[in-house]
């Protein structure tokens, strides 16, 4: 057992030196670390095909619709106009007064179909124009960085809370049905927390100093004459979440028997239930309001470049998972854990953290981790509630700790012009905050549950 230990650590530490002194792609580095982790643990070079490729195509079969579909609703609404639409329309209904509350709510419901990355440079925009009325940039567009991250490490359709479903058997439905509240209750402590932190002395570069109040800004959104309609904007964002939760709902409250549960249990599969969107978005933004099928397609053929690479990430981190389990790796770390007598929860959350901390990308920590406690949870008898659950607890680790390792640290610090010293001050402290705020509320309805 110490022997299969100090293997997996040492698979660990390869990995993070190779992503992080090495500075190699992840998905080439988590190939690695699983070759090594394979030969040095005594797997038969036999097996070793067969391994890799159960790893990978059992994670990408999960994944890659799903993340896929979902990065295709995101394009659309983005160029289409709707998330700006949205945004706007949150400026106008709140005021000036609630600002920075509008964009939160504006960064937490793009950040449902968009990557993190996506929709901070999608929405910053805004944030520079409310800035040039005279308001201060970093307490408006502090708390909406954070909410799209909340929702990027939390729910579904994004890949750490995809692929972790998967790792572990959990219901995306339940994932979403809990993971909602908890996101939107993080979010608001997250706000409160940026609010206090961006009260301090802050340098802004010249450079975004000159978007803002200077004559070079960014580019004026488009007039609100251009844009979609703010319901249908709302409706095809929300559309294929009430369609996964109805087919839970569904599950619970319908007799097995019953013609209309096959009904909502087809469209609330997660893959189904975002093909229908992709298919009502190219309907409703597109083709409706103008757009050839040609310009359609080549929309949602431009959303998979951008996502393949997260993908192949993700089935990196499966392939290593794998390893783990066929090894016996991860049995033996399941030992270990048990002797320690900690909650799973805890200890996932932890270990999320901890690996989000040492490493950066929270994709890359949320797989490293499932891969670990696969066998603790498989053997740990969690009904399908707490298993949900766990993923949470994951993902709030995996929204901690958010400094100068990780790509969204430069992403958010470059945009609001703070240099290094001011960014760990403020955006990775309220990463942290977040990330404990969700695991409390998460540890909460586990206990209740």
């Amino acid at each position: 057992m110490v022997t299969l230990l100090m293997i997996g650590l040492a698979g660990i530490a390869l990995l993070l030196v190779l992503v992080l002194a090495v500075k190699m792609q992840p998905f080439v580095a988590l190939l690695l670390a699983s070759l090594f982790v394979a030969l040095v643990a005594g797997l038969p070079v036999s097996e070793l095909t067969k391994t890799v490729e159960e790893g990978l195509g059992g994670s990408l079969g999960h994944i890659a619709l799903i993340v896929s579909l979902g990065a295709m609703i995101g394009k659309i609404i983005d160029e289409s106009g709707g998330a700006g639409a949205l945004a706007r329309a949150m400026l106008t209904r709140f005021g000036d007064k609630r600002v920075p509350l509008a964009l939160t709510i504006a960064g937490f419901l793009v950040g449902i179909p968009v990557f993190f990355e996506v929709g901070v440079i999608m929405l910053m925009p805004l944030a520079y124009a409310v800035a040039r009325r005279g308001s201060p940039l970093l307490p408006i567009a502090l708390p909406m960085c954070i909410a799209i991250l909340i929702v990027h490490a939390l729910l579904p359709p994004h890949p750490g809370a995809v692929a972790i479903a998967g790792l572990l058997g959990a219901d995306l439905g339940r994932m979403l049905a809990f993971g909602l509240p908890i996101a939107a209750a993080t979010a608001v402590v997250a706000r409160f927390a940026a609010k206090l932190l961006a009260r301090g002395d802050f340098a802004m570069s010249e450079d975004i100093r000159e978007q803002v109040i200077g004559e070079h800004h960014v580019p004026a959104p488009a007039s609100e004459a251009q844009d979609p309609p703010l319901g249908t904007v709302l409706a095809l964002i929300l559309a294929p979440i009430l369609m996964i939760l109805a087919s839970t709902a569904a599950g619970l409250a319908l007799p097995k028997g019953s013609p209309a549960l096959p009904v909502f249990q087809f469209f609330g599969i997660p893959f189904v239930a975002l093909l229908t969107d992709v298919l009502l978005c190219a309907w409703l933004l597109g083709l409706r309001r103008g757009w050839t099928r040609s310009q359609v397609g080549e929309v949602l053929a431009a959303a998979i470049p951008g996502v393949s690479i997260v993908i192949m990430i993700t089935g990196g981190g499966a392939i290593f998972a794998k390893v783990l389990v066929v090894t016996g790796i991860g049995g033996a770390v399941a030992d270990l854990l048990r002797s320690t007598g900690l909650p799973i929860f805890l200890l996932a959350f932890l270990l999320t953290m901890l690996i989000r901390a040492v490493q950066g990308p929270t994709t890359v920590a949320l797989m490293t981790v499932g891969g670990i406690l696969a066998a603790y949870t498989h053997d740990a008898g969690l009904d399908a509630n707490h298993l949900a659950l766990l993923c949470l607890a994951m993902g709030c680790g995996g929204i901690a700790f958010s400094h100068v390792n990780d790509a969204g640290f430069w992403i958010v610090t470059r945009l609001l012009g703070l240099n290094v010293r001011d960014g760990l001050r403020t955006w990775t402290v309220v990463s942290t905050v977040a990330g404990l705020a969700g695991f409390c509320f998460t540890a909460a309805l586990w206990l209740i549950l």
